[in-house]
């Protein structure tokens, strides 16, 4: 595992999903439920895929404190407005980390996501996000200032690799969860959210040492440690 000795201590780390059942035994952190809009009542997750998500960092980052920020209800469908909504939550509560697995391929809110992202690095706010969805770019994981993660099948589940673009350095992760006993890996949920899940725990690993953590320097601190 990346950081060895690191467990994400003294972090808050947001995951805007479906919420989280904190009685999976995968949830082994303090975890505490948040609902916005009509998400729905914040003590559940009907789709399960913020718990697999959450787990998968937890996993990586025991010692956080996490916030389930329930956005999607008995769908992974939302309005780019909510999504705003919820990163509006985590910089205004002063987390750490907010996990976005999933982002809006809507750039008619661009301006207002660049607004976001501004305001997320003046905060301290590390935001760790998809860049891609379907092939497509994805806010706000496409943006300046954001750690974006795309996914390599190939890679472990606890490592990653860095790369470069015109906007700098970014990251691939491993697109599989945490596996479930007796269940074949292709069958479990998978994909670019679980990419962003194992990068963000890794993160909160690196952020553990680092007294800036503003993005570039969680970024340039990951690269140096690539261990794919």
């Amino acid at each position: 595992m990346p950081f060895p000795g690191a467990l994400g201590r003294g972090l808050k780390i947001a995951v805007i999903d479906s919420g989280v059942n904190l009685e999976h035994p995968h949830i082994v952190a303090e975890t505490r439920q948040v609902a916005l809009g009509d998400a729905g009542y914040a003590g559940d997750d009907l789709l399960g895929h913020g718990t697999a998500v959450m787990a998968a960092i937890q996993e990586k980052a025991p010692e956080a404190k996490y916030y389930a920020v329930k956005l999607f209800g008995s769908s992974l469908r939302t309005t780019a407005n909510r999504l705003l909504e919820a990163i509006e939550w985590a910089i205004g509560n002063e987390m750490d980390l907010v996990n976005l697995s999933l982002g809006t391929p809507n750039f008619e809110h661009l301006a207002e996501m660049e607004r976001l992202v501004g305001r997320a690095r003046e905060a301290g706010t590390l935001l760790v996000a998809a860049r891609h969805a379907a092939y497509r770019p994805v806010l706000p994981g496409s943006l300046q200032g954001v750690l974006a993660v795309d996914v390599d099948w190939q890679l472990p589940r606890h490592s990653y690799r860095a790369a470069v673009d015109d906007r700098g350095i970014f990251f691939y992760a491993s697109g599989y969860p945490r596996p479930l006993p007796g269940l074949p890996p292709g069958r479990n949920l998978n994909g670019i959210s679980f990419a962003v899940a194992n990068l963000t725990g890794i993160a909160a690993r690196c952020c553990e040492r680092l007294p800036n953590r503003f993005v570039e320097a969680v970024c340039e601190a990951l690269a140096g440690t690539n261990p794919s």
